[in-house]
């Protein structure tokens, strides 16, 4: 049996898209590899444990720089892991150049590299130029390299570049996770209830500024009292957010919601609202579910991002001009007036879904990208 080493920035329990990706990978490919997680301790010092059956090597921390994590002892656990497990194959999730510089040291001639090439480092406009030759040394070693969309491929930078390595494998929802139990749907009914008559939109995202939703909040400005809009999550936005809003009784902050109550939030909307503005957003997970829940999207055009890949303008939402404000408004209007296409729109986004972004296609893809490598 071959051996796997993933290399995350941080690993389940910890929530995040890339987190999530990596179990994804993990738990796709649990029957056929020996597999090793290693990553950052998303809790204070250095400790072993295991995920349904995987070991997991977590690094401790001693602080964070725009979002990436250093640690003394990485280095030391890496060397280790590459000494005794002797992987055959390493799937990398990048971005993580801290990391980056250690696998490039210790990978071994004969073991296979899988970049998983999540984002491109836009949002620290200066400190991603110190790292223009590492990622150049990364795609170069690379066997291949995974991307979540052919849009994000097209507007990298770098896989643009090297396209011929490039295998898209587009992320997943978990199914099970948005199934409905009574009690949702009776909470639902409530949401609905409590606003009979309104049109009810939701947000779902960390509050963080490429996520885009002050531009929800200034678009509310211009819409009619028809209209409900909730937000759900919290980050280092939020006050800002709340700021903006000020005296926009349409807006609803929820904060932080666990999963029953956010599938409540979904079964009733009317209109899934995704306002991220950046390539930050590569993927939208949040936006699948939505359109899980056979509801129509208003998004903005990301140029380069995967969001206009998952939800397709005029099919299953409506795409507007990136940040523009009214044609966003406008948009959210054209749906509230227009209940037939709201169906429709919904009902193609459900199908896309089922058709593109399950895990069992996820786990089909991984399987076999990994088995072709050699």
């Amino acid at each position: 049996m071959k051996k796997i080493l993933h290399v995350s920035k941080y690993y389940y329990p910890f929530k995040g898209g890339t987190e999530q990706i990596a179990l994804d990978c993990v738990n796709s490919l649990k029957d056929t590899y020996e597999q090793k997680v290693i990553c950052f301790n998303h809790k204070n010092g250095s400790k072993k444990d295991a995920i349904y059956g995987v070991e997991v090597i977590r690094c401790g921390c001693f602080a964070k720089i725009s979002s990436q994590a250093l640690s003394l002892c990485y280095g030391k656990f890496f060397k280790e892991i590459i000494k005794c497990f002797v992987p055959d194959i390493i799937i990398f999730h990048y971005p993580n150049p801290f990391v980056a510089r250690y696998l490039l040291k210790y990978i071994p001639k004969q073991t296979k590299l899988v970049v998983y090439w999540h984002l491109d480092i836009v949002k620290q406009k200066i400190l991603k130029n110190f790292f223009i030759r590492q990622n150049r040394e990364l795609i170069k070693r690379a066997d291949m390299l995974i991307a979540t969309s052919p849009k994000y491929v097209e507007g990298s930078t770098y896989l643009k570049e090297t396209i011929y390595k490039c295998k898209i494998i587009p992320n997943c929802i978990n199914e099970k996770r948005l199934l409905l139990s009574e009690e949702i749907k009776t909470a639902a009914r409530k949401i609905r209830s409590d606003n009979k008559g309104k049109i009810i939109c939701l947000a779902v995202g960390r509050h963080t500024k490429y996520k885009g939703f002050k531009y929800l909040i200034q678009a509310s400005r211009k819409l009619d009292n028809r209209f409900e809009i909730f937000i759900a999550g919290k980050g280092e936005e939020t006050k800002h957010l709340k700021k903006e809003a000020k005296g926009d009784k349409k807006i609803h902050f929820l904060g932080s919601v666990n999963d029953d109550k956010l599938k409540a939030y979904f079964l009733a909307m009317d209109i899934f609202c995704f306002p991220s503005v950046t390539k930050n957003e590569a993927f939208g997970l949040a936006l699948a579910e939505g359109m899980y829940f056979e509801k129509p999207v208003v998004t903005f055009n990301i140029p380069g991002s995967g969001v206009n890949y998952v939800s397709i303008n005029g099919k299953t939402g409506i795409e507007v001009p990136n940040r523009n404000v009214d044609a966003y408004a406008k948009a959210l209007e054209k749906l509230a007036n227009n209940p037939d296409l709201r169906l429709i729109y919904g009902k193609n986004g459900k199908e896309r879904v089922i058709n593109n972004f399950l895990y069992i296609q996820f786990k089909n893809n991984i399987i076999e990208a990994i088995n072709n490598i050699y």
